[in-house]
């Protein structure tokens, strides 16, 4: 049956529910012929006429259009609010569960664009669960519907991020090429300055610096021609970090604090937060010899994010980084406070996420002479790790440990970590 087949339908039942024939439906603003070609399917109804005819038979105009009632529509957007809360939470594998209930409700066949967004939901969750095929199929056929402009910018800055961490970079770039460079390509904005920032970071992976170092010029131009904060905090943001990855030292900083002072100018303070976080470890990488000087960023992270719907992945990325600067300084009492914070937060899942917390514990205890406690540390990453898919990310954890259990001594852990950080990476 058609659209019209089936708004026609609904339109025949409620009416004869309600105990009228088409004339009294129709009275006065309608003709009955006009019903009856309505309720047959001949005849589209205008948004306006479908309003009225609502008001007429006193029932929901999302029934009428979609067949489902203002009590279900309304339980549909509150399950999709907490997915989506939880996701936004880190509660990862509470969301991808709400999603998929929430995708097998049959109300929500009919709803087209609180189904793509639910399904949008869904390939998050399993992405941050760590299953990127099943991510990388929910937005392949995503990608091939009708879908609104924003919406294919976002599928468009997800694939190419999920590819980027599966080590298939040239699909990544691929994917982000092909939008940016198409005829069609929506203008600039702070969404397409995100794709254009994700598909600088799989240029700088792959080892395309000097096209990385050319495409941050772009971007920076676009996002002061645009002249949002946010966009231009983003594109100075990942200038910083090509400074970083191509050697240019004496820039990052100076792209890094330009971002965070754009940054401060937005009503994001999560986001804010999270470039705090970032700021401390590039500051603390860039010049080591004033890691001290980066305690109020992270404090103030900390309070912005206590003001903020933070991530737990998030407050233990901050923790975790108190925890180094407390390390590198000396004062081992906080770096164990500070990571033991950070790994109270973590779930199982989101260990391998922000591995450092239990890396940086595992030194610590070790210093401290505490053997067992260290150990049980770096069991907990290996045992987070083993699962994971080969990328990058994983290659980097693995790398982590292997450093880590190298300098406590472990020479036959190290090795095996290595070998698998090799793996990871496909050498």
């Amino acid at each position: 049956m058609t659209t019209s087949d089936l708004i026609g339908l609904r339109i025949k039942t409620v009416r004869r529910q309600r105990g009228l024939s088409q004339a009294q439906l129709a009275h006065p603003e309608l003709s009955d012929s006009y019903v009856s070609l309505i309720e047959s399917g001949k005849r589209t109804p205008t948004p306006a006429v479908l309003e009225l005819l609502a008001q007429k038979l006193d029932c929901s105009l999302s029934y009428l259009v979609n067949g489902v009632t203002a009590e279900q529509m309304e339980d549909i957007e509150l399950a999709l609010g907490y997915a989506r809360l939880a996701l936004e939470n880190g509660e990862v594998a509470e969301a991808r569960t709400r999603f998929t209930e929430l995708l097998a409700d049959n109300n929500l066949t009919g709803l087209t664009d609180l189904r793509q967004e639910t399904e949008f939901g869904l390939a998050l969750a399993a992405e941050a669960c760590g299953s990127r095929e099943e991510a990388i199929t929910i937005l392949e056929r995503l990608r091939g519907e009708g879908l609104a402009p924003e919406r294919q910018i976002e599928i468009a800055i997800a694939l190419c991020r999920i590819n980027r961490q599966s080590n298939r970079l040239s699909e990544a770039v691929e994917i982000g090429e092909s939008f940016l460079n198409s005829a069609s390509r929506p203008v600039w904005s702070d969404l397409m300055v995100e794709l254009g920032a994700t598909l600088l970071a799989a240029y700088l992976v792959r080892g395309d610096h000097l096209r990385a170092r050319q495409f941050a010029a772009e971007l920076l131009n676009a996002a002061e021609a645009l002249g949002s904060p946010r966009a231009m905090a983003a594109a100075n943001w990942n200038a910083a970090f090509t400074a970083d990855y191509t050697g240019h030292r004496e820039e990052v900083l100076v792209f890094a604090e330009r971002a965070l002072a754009l940054m401060g100018e937005t009503d994001h303070p999560r986001l804010l937060a999270k470039m705090r976080v970032a700021y401390a470890q590039l500051k603390r990488r860039v010049h080591p010899e004033e890691t001290a000087s980066v305690l109020d960023h992270l404090h103030r992270a900390v309070r912005e994010q206590e003001q903020s719907s933070t991530s737990v992945i998030d407050r233990a990325r901050a923790r975790t980084e108190l925890a180094h600067v407390a390390f590198v300084t000396g004062n081992l009492d906080k770096a164990l406070e500070h990571g033991h914070a950070a790994a109270d937060l973590l779930s199982d899942t989101a260990v391998a996420q922000v591995p450092q917390a239990h890396l940086l514990l595992g030194k610590a205890h070790s210093l401290r002479g505490d053997a067992a406690e260290a150990d049980r540390h770096l069991r907990v990453i290996r045992e987070a790790l083993e699962p994971m898919p080969s990328s990058f990310q994983s290659a980097g954890a693995w790398y982590a440990t292997a450093e880590t259990l190298e300098e406590i001594g472990d020479a036959e852990g190290s090795v095996d970590a290595y070998q698998r950080a090799l793996a990871c990476a496909g050498l």
